[in-house]
């Protein structure tokens, strides 16, 4: 749940702090989706597969926000998504808006 990080990003609302604590927010998604999508090769599990899209569209809104990411975290949420995920719409969907958003020209990747 993200209840805490909501809370934490309300309190922040018009600090300095708001932009570098949504990038650990985005870093952490990333890192959790790797580490969902290693841990559960196979997307057949109910239960993950709603865990997974809350965390997409959570990595989707902090996108919006951050429009920049490690390069390691997206290397690797890349390869082990399209890996693991190449059929998952939801997966697909969030990939594509990244994509558009990370690759613009004035984009650090």
């Amino acid at each position: 749940s993200w209840t805490v990080a909501d809370a934490i990003s309300r309190v922040l609302e018009n600090s300095e702090e708001l932009h570098s604590w949504r990038r650990c927010l985005l870093s952490a998604c990333m890192k959790g989706l790797i580490f969902m999508y290693n841990s559960s090769k196979d997307e057949s599990k109910e239960s993950n597969q709603e865990l997974e899209r809350s965390m997409l569209l959570r990595l989707e809104e902090l996108l919006h926000f951050v429009e920049e990411v490690d390069p390691d975290d997206w290397y690797s949420l890349v390869k082990t998504g399209l890996k693991y995920r190449y059929r998952n719409e939801a997966f697909l969907k969030v990939l594509n808006i990244a994509i558009q958003l990370l690759y613009k020209k004035e984009s650090s990747l």
